[in-house]
């Protein structure tokens, strides 16, 4: 493995955010706040999304026409370009096929060639490409669950975890450009109970009407909450309308009357201002919980 002091020797470098993420649409409703903001302050961010998004239903019924579901690979692109403008991150495709979300008693299998049943090799060094070209400090992915289990999320979270040691390995992929070792990765964690009940509380002490009522009342008791795990929170309130311009770009796949946009942005300030990460690699000092991504990677870059 390259040593993180040699692969940090260019000094004043501004620093690198990388983000993987299975479908076009996932970067506007997990980060895209924290990215924004990291944006704003001048980091380069860039977001990498390993399927087309193909199979994905559309889930907005003012987009829901035959001539929309006809050409859904090419809006799904358009809209992921609209997206990465508005959030003003860098974007690569990894160019693997969306595998679907297998529905039925019993599953039906996947789709041959899609992604989930791709080798890993494949995905692991296309990844490696990109990351040894734009050498990230940091990279966001999904957790061992794909923060839900979708089959491209969980092979998203698995090629992440190998790409990430692999970039720096001389031996790995030696055709894929020279060894890069990014400095940290996190887990990406949305949507919590605790955050949920928050927001539900915020709104019915407005005298609003909840949405997240049924979810709370059919929430296990026993299930944990993914906030036991986070060791980081982003304040990027400030960056939550960029977000939601993120998302309505994604017509296909977003309602601008659902859910997403019940809570007043106003109230969302307030009540939850930040977005939430798990650190499970680091090669650098910090302190938990943290505040910054960046944190004990500033020093290195900066020296």
């Amino acid at each position: 493995m390259v040593g993180s002091d040699e692969l940090m020797s260019g000094t004043g470098s501004r620093l690198r955010l990388m983000a993987v993420h299975a479908h076009p649409d996932d970067e506007s409703s997990k980060g895209a706040a924290t990215m924004a903001r990291y944006v704003a302050e001048g980091a380069e961010v860039m977001v990498v999304t390993c399927t087309g998004g193909e199979a994905g239903s559309i889930l907005n019924p003012a987009m829901d026409r035959p001539e929309v579901l006809a050409n859904m690979s090419a809006i799904r692109r358009e809209e992921m370009a609209k997206a990465a403008k508005i959030l003003g991150v860098q974007h690569r495709w990894l160019g693997f096929v969306d595998s679907g979300l297998p529905e039925g008693d019993p599953l039906p299998p996947l789709p041959e060639g899609c992604f989930a049943l791709t080798p890993i090799e494949e995905p692991v060094r296309e990844l490696v490409k990109v990351m040894r070209e734009f050498r990230p400090h940091v990279v966001l992915t999904y957790d061992e669950n794909g923060g839900y289990p979708h089959p491209d999320h969980i092979r998203t979270h698995e090629v992440s975890m190998a790409a990430f040691d692999a970039a720096a390995e001389p031996d790995k992929f030696p055709e894929a450009g020279e060894p890069w070792q990014a400095l940290k990765l996190y887990y990406m964690h949305g949507f919590s109970r605790a955050r949920m009940q928050a927001f539900h509380d915020a709104l019915v002490e407005a005298g609003l009407e909840s949405p997240y009522a049924e979810w709370l009342g059919k929430w296990d008791p026993d299930r944990a909450d993914v906030m036991e795990r986070v060791t980081t929170r982003i304040e990027c309130a400030d960056y939550f309308e960029v977000r939601d311009e993120a998302l309505k770009a994604h017509a296909t796949q977003i309602d601008p009357n659902s859910r997403w946009f019940f809570v007043p942005l106003d109230m969302q300030r307030r009540v939850w201002p930040t977005e939430e990460y798990e650190l499970v690699r680091s090669l650098v000092d910090s302190t938990l919980p943290e505040d910054d991504l960046f944190a004990g990677v500033r020093e290195k870059v900066n020296t």
